[in-house]
Formats: structure tokens, sequence, C-alpha cells
């Protein structure tokens, strides 16, 4: 069998610097999988901290020039950009589901979530409006306009390749702003092709840059003097390496980190309704993304059929390659990601907690050499045990019955992290209650997965967010430009 990097279908990375591909001055590789069928479908160059600084450089001597375009301009580009991803909807979907395994229903909501990002910020002529107010004092006027701030980067995680480096590419260079993004190097490819559409919209060179790599690339942009601002997604211990790092470095940071989300059931939840939304917010994407529910808390009532509704929807769903029709359920990202969540499973039952559906022994006949984990169910779990605490990242739910409200409210608060909960419920007191109580900043009551659009603020709290501003919406806005105060007298 030939060696990988010479295989004809194995697809070896370039970086994308000054408008045109580059090799990279990598000299080790990361393998990039098909994590349904387990082979290589392409190799990642581990860049080096030259290669971010050809492309800060690049991005650098493109910025004078993109920030002197008029905003209507730069957002044309945008629509441009809008269209050419509609005309590839289903092949970008295609490329998620074979670098990252999600079934095609699941890629094509991310890539329609990434769009939407794209249209919000084609609005950024309104967005960016600043504000005045003549005579604060005697002939004296005073207005507010916003400026970019120069060269901006995002590191982007595994789970959504095409949704969220859409979180900011868009809102960075419609503000006036040139960027680097970094891909995971587990997943390359749909970001790959979303840049040769770009470089369709008549988007002049250097004002969006790709640095392909691992952990040196991520210090280098962190460092870097050359970039003033910073967004990441990731593990929490991650994020706030970056945000420690970075805003050390004189840089703004927006770092969004790990989650441990609860979903809490009331008694006079409408279970009938409500099973499918719960289960798919714990089993949707293999449980890799940082909206997933973690940790189901019925309450009083609730927990017997709770479970029980639980544990056979868990049973129901059909694992497989997500590529074919009527899978519901895809493989986790990568071998070393089965190990590790495997080894959470062998962990809650070592724990004590009580196993109701055991996701290890799942096998794929057609796929033998995927990375899957069936749906997994634990009862009786405490915040105490590994798997209440620890994110796993993967298709496990862990129940943890309380008697009250206000129990499963303090649950909450005694977790590090707050990324995202939601309540089912019939109950307006109940669900204003927990609305106002929850430490999490993204809430859904009879939502599973309280996603915000891409016009409202996305991130958490806690652990789970490091910065001040979040993602999209007027808050990318905000993170992008710097407000400038201008105060006048003419004689």
């Amino acid at each position: 069998m030939p060696d990988v990097a010479a295989r004809p279908d194995v697809q070896t990375l370039d970086n994308f610097i000054g408008g045109r591909w580059v090799k990279a001055r990598a000299t080790d590789f990361f393998d990039v999988h098909n994590p349904a069928v387990g082979d290589i479908i392409g190799r990642t160059p581990l860049s080096t901290a030259a290669d971010v600084d050809a492309a800060v450089q690049a991005a650098a001597q493109a910025f004078p020039a993109w920030r002197d375009t008029p905003v209507n301009t730069r957002a044309q580009v945008l629509y441009t950009f809008k269209a050419r991803l509609e005309e590839h909807f289903d092949e970008i979907a295609r490329i998620v589901t074979t670098e990252h395994g999600k079934t095609l229903d699941e890629s094509r909501g991310s890539v329609r979530r990434g769009i939407e990002c794209v249209e919000v910020a084609c609005g950024a002529p309104s967005l960016m409006q600043g504000f005045g107010l003549e005579d604060i004092s005697a002939g004296i006027d005073c207005h507010v306009v916003r400026q970019p701030l120069g060269v901006c980067a995002a590191i982007a995680p595994f789970n959504f390749p095409a949704m969220v480096p859409m979180w900011f590419l868009p809102f960075a260079i419609v503000t006036g702003n040139t960027f680097v993004l970094k891909p995971s190097e587990q997943v390359p490819l749909s970001q790959r092709t979303m840049i040769d559409l770009l470089q369709q919209c008549d988007l002049p060179p250097g004002v969006v840059n790709i640095v392909n790599g691992g952990r040196d690339v991520v210090d280098a942009m962190c460092d870097h003097a050359g970039i003033r601002a910073v967004s990441f997604v990731g593990s929490t211990a991650v994020a706030k390496h970056v945000y420690q790092r970075a805003t050390h470095a004189g840089k703004r940071v927006q770092a969004l980190g790990g989650a441990k989300n609860f979903v809490v059931v009331m008694p006079d939840a409408d279970l009938e309704r409500s099973i499918g939304i719960i289960s798919e917010s714990f089993y949707g994407c293999a449980g890799e993304r940082c909206l997933a529910g973690s940790m189901l808390v019925p309450i009083g009532d609730a927990h017997r059929e709770t479970r029980d509704r639980l544990v056979a929807a868990a049973q129901s769903l059909k694992v497989g390659d997500g590529s074919q029709p009527g899978i519901t359920m895809g493989p986790v990202i990568s071998a070393k990601h089965r190990e590790r969540v495997l080894g959470y499973i062998d962990t809650g039952v070592s724990e004590g907690a009580t196993l109701l559906v055991d996701g290890r022994q799942t096998r794929v006949a057609d796929r033998p050499n995927g990375y899957f984990v069936g749906p997994t169910v634990f009862d009786d779990v405490s915040t105490k045990m590994t798997i209440g605490h620890d994110e796993i990242f993967g298709p496990v739910a862990s129940i943890c019955p309380v008697k009250t409200l206000d129990e499963a409210i303090a649950l909450m608060r005694s977790h590090p992290n707050a990324n995202a909960t939601s309540i089912f419920t019939s109950s307006g007191r109940a669900a204003r209650e927990f609305s106002k109580h929850a430490t999490a900043s993204m809430v859904g009551v009879n939502i599973g997965v309280a996603a915000p659009m891409a016009y409202f603020p996305f991130g958490g709290a806690k652990d789970s967010f490091f910065g001040d501003l979040k993602a999209h919406g007027r808050d990318g806005i905000e993170f992008y430009t710097d407000k400038k105060v201008t105060i006048s007298r003419w004689f």
C-alpha cells in the first residue's frame, strides 16, 4: 500500500495567504480521517510560527485599503458569498459529514446556521452606525464612530467546521478588519471549500487568510504583536490558556469554553411532545457540541417516566455512517476520542451509577472501522461522580433526580461551567424562576438546545466563557470595532 502522502485520494492541505494557496513550512502532518469509515482522507500541515507571521503580514498589508473600503461595498462581498454558499449548500454539508461524521441533516443544519451569520453581517451598514449629540456644551458637539481594530484571528473547533468559523469571519471582515483563521486540524476540508467560494466574491488578497496547524499555531496567534483580537471555541482548559496568553500580549479576546449542560424536567412537563427534543439535545451530533444536554434532572415524580422515555428514545436511534439515509446518529470524531468516551462510561459504572443503556458494544456491520459509540444512559448520577462533573463530549446522558426546582438550580450553581441549560414545564412561574436564577447565559424553555440565532449573542458564563463580548449578533460588531469619540468646536 502506498505511503499516505503519495496517495492521490488523500489531499494534503495548503495554507491560504495573500490570496493564494501556498505550502506550509511544516515538517509534521496530522492525518484527517473519515470517522464513519476510519480511512485517511487528508493531511493537515502542522504549520509554524513563521507561517502565522506570513499570514499576519499579508493581512496587515491588506488592512489599510480594506479599512477604507466603504462598509456597504464590504457588505456586498458578503452578499455574494452568501449566494455562493447557497449554491454549494449540499456540497459543503456532505464534506462536513465526511470529515466530522454528523448525519447529513445535522450537517445541513450547521451550514444553514453559518450562512445565517453571513446574512446578519450583511447588515453592517446599520449595525456599525455610531451616535452623537450636538451642544454638549455651548458650541461643542460630540459624535462616536466605530472603527476596525486591524488584523484579527480565530481558532476554530472540530465539532462544527462550517458553522463556527462563520461566527467570526463575516463580522470581522465586514467591519473592516483583516482576518487569519486556524481550522481544527481534524476537520479542515469544508473550510478550504468555503474559502475557495469566498475567493469568487471580489475579496482583495490578504483580507482573509488560513493557517493550518496545532498548538504551535494557536500560541503563535496569541503571541503575535500584529494580531489585535483573538476568537476561540473549544475546551475550557484551552479557552483559559488562550485567554490568559492572548490578553497578556495585549489583545482583545473572546474564548468560548466547555460545558456541562443541565436539562430540567418538571412533573408538569408535556413529555409526549418533549421527549424527542430532550433526546436530540443529548444525542444530536453524537453529543459533540457545547450545547448538548449532559445532565438530565427530573424533579420529583417526573423521574420514572422521564427516565423510561429517554431509555426508549436512546434505544430507537440508528447508529451508522451519517451519509447514509435513515441514520440518526453518527460516529464520534476519532479513535482517540472514542476511547475517551468509553473510558467515561467505564468510570460511571465503577463509581456506582446505574447503567441503563450501554453504548460500549455498539457495532456498525458495514463500517467496522468507524469510531462509533452507542447512545448511553446512566441513572442515579450525582455531580460528585466523574461523569456528573466532567464534560464528556459524547452520547452519554446522566440522570440526576432531585426533589425540587431549588435543588436543580443549586446543582447548576455548584458546577464551574455554565454554558446552556433548559427546563421543560407547563408552568410559567417555574419557567420564570428557572430563567432568572440559571447560571448559564443561554436558557431554553421547552427548547432542548438553547442555541441563539445569529442576531443574538452566543456564549456562556463562569468557566464556559472568558472575555466580555460574545460571538455574533451585536456583540460580534462590538468585538471587532473600537468606538472613537470626537469632540468638536469651530471658531
